[in-house]
């Protein structure tokens, strides 16, 4: 198990550039199996969760061709459909969250799929009853063994439909449309997720064949076609990064540039970061966040305590949550971070409150944090992270902290950032690996 050693209490100074979007790429990469032509993605992250997908496309028969740094062409020709059913391939795909967006492509294309029950962030439960009530709406079977923990999924003939979702699940929505787009006549989802990169792999099967309508609203239409083609795709820069070099960037009173971040797909995230008091510039394509040695929590209009909640696109995603808690614990001022979605994912402020920070944790959803304002920095600790979103809000705070902090279980942090120690210590941060 690797850890990070940190050196806090440097400031940054230059310019980052976010990797592609990690959420986006576990779509549209299980999208490539829609067709048996080449499909070639640009913009991919060298991150664990990405290559162990790309890995396991690889071993299941598609011929993955790496084309330069961020880009590889797939080509799913030849699909092994026996390797679906060895221990090898379920046991991994156990353990890999984004695994479970296989299902909508092997039953479209080819009638069948076998899934183990996906692991991931240890952050509470995450249902997949959304992706397999729309699937099995479109005419598939599912059968669930509880002793193994596998699903096998068969389907003569998909039909399309009309469904209303239970919840705007985002893998889910993912899940149905790579289903929908090869089944008969016309299939409507209401209550989709609607998120960018829900739009991005719409478009994407767009570009390949299918008749998608409704892109970026959370009514969508699909036309069913015989088949797909191949295409080009360039993935959009990962917003939880560029979220989380904000968060950094204020929390360490840096003067940072973030290059290249897709500005109009940001949605609310930066005007969130303003009601934390974080001064930040749209400069054409970047944003720029000057050096702030204080900035205050807002209040509502009313003057009653600013409260920041999650919510479905385009509401703030539940995965920048976890980063703007530990930003306000250095803010003027107070505010209840409202995490909706994951019952489990504030667990993380013990470690925080350990470094110094003031945060009541109210019950597994909400956390008030009264805020330091600089006058009082955190003390540099021992901790481990839980999952992805909440090492990288420690790595923040070990980075403002005074001292040496030590992050255990940092492969958590690998599997969203990429080279991210790397990438921070030509900024000006302190970070060693220790494996």
């Amino acid at each position: 198990m690797a850890s990070f050693v940190i050196e806090g209490g440097h400031k940054l100074h230059g310019k980052i550039v976010p990797q592609g979007a990690k959420n986006e790429v576990l779509q549209v990469v299980c999208a490539t199996l829609l067709t048996d032509e080449e499909v070639t993605i640009s913009n991919i992250p060298n991150i664990l969760d990405v290559n162990n997908l790309i890995q396991l496309l690889r071993d299941m028969g598609v011929k993955v061709s790496k084309k330069s740094v961020d880009t590889y062409s797939f080509k799913a020709d030849d699909v092994n459909l026996a390797y679906l059913e060895s221990e090898e391939f379920l046991t991994r795909c156990s353990r890999l969250r984004g695994s479970v967006m296989l299902v909508g492509p092997l039953v479209a294309r080819f009638g069948q799929a076998m899934i183990a029950k996906p692991g991931g962030d240890k952050i509470g439960r995450r249902r997949l009853d959304t992706h397999f009530l729309g699937i099995q709406k479109l005419g598939a079977s599912f059968n669930y063994d509880a002793v193994n923990g596998v699903f096998k999924i068969t389907a003569s003939h998909l039909k399309g439909t009309y469904m209303l979702l239970d919840e705007a699940s985002v893998t889910g929505t993912a899940n149905i449309i790579m289903a929908a787009v090869l089944a008969e006549g016309k299939t409507t989802i209401y209550n989709a997720a609607c998120e960018p990169y829900l739009q991005q792999l719409c478009k994407m099967l767009n570009s390949m064949g299918a008749k998608i309508t409704g892109i970026a609203s959370n009514l969508l239409t699909i036309e069913g076609v015989k088949s797909l083609k191949g295409c080009t795709h360039h993935v959009l820069p990962d917003m939880i990064e560029v979220g989380s070099f904000i968060g950094m960037a204020a929390m360490t009173s840096s003067e940072v540039t973030i290059k290249n971040v897709s500005y109009e797909n940001l949605g609310i995230i930066p005007d969130s970061f303003r009601r934390l008091g974080i001064r930040l510039e749209q400069r054409g394509d970047d944003i720029f966040v000057p050096q702030q040695d204080h900035y205050e929590i807002e209040s509502f209009i009313d003057g009653s305590i600013m409260t920041i909640a999650d919510a479905p696109w385009p509401g703030l995603t539940p995965d920048l949550l976890s980063v703007m808690l530990v930003v306000a614990t250095q803010a003027k001022g107070s505010v209840l971070i409202h995490q909706k979605m994951f019952e489990s994912r504030l667990f993380f402020v013990d470690k925080l409150i350990d470094m110094g920070a003031q945060i009541i944790l109210c019950d597994p959803h909400r956390a008030v944090v009264i805020g330091h304002d600089h006058n009082f920095r955190l003390r540099g600790g021992n901790m481990t992270s839980p999952d992805i979103r909440a090492g990288i809000a420690l790595l923040i705070a070990a980075l403002s902290a005074e001292g040496i902090s030590r992050i255990h279980n940092i492969e958590q942090i690998d599997r969203g950032y990429q080279n991210i120690e790397q990438r921070l210590t030509a900024l000006g941060a302190r970070i060693t690996r220790i494996e």
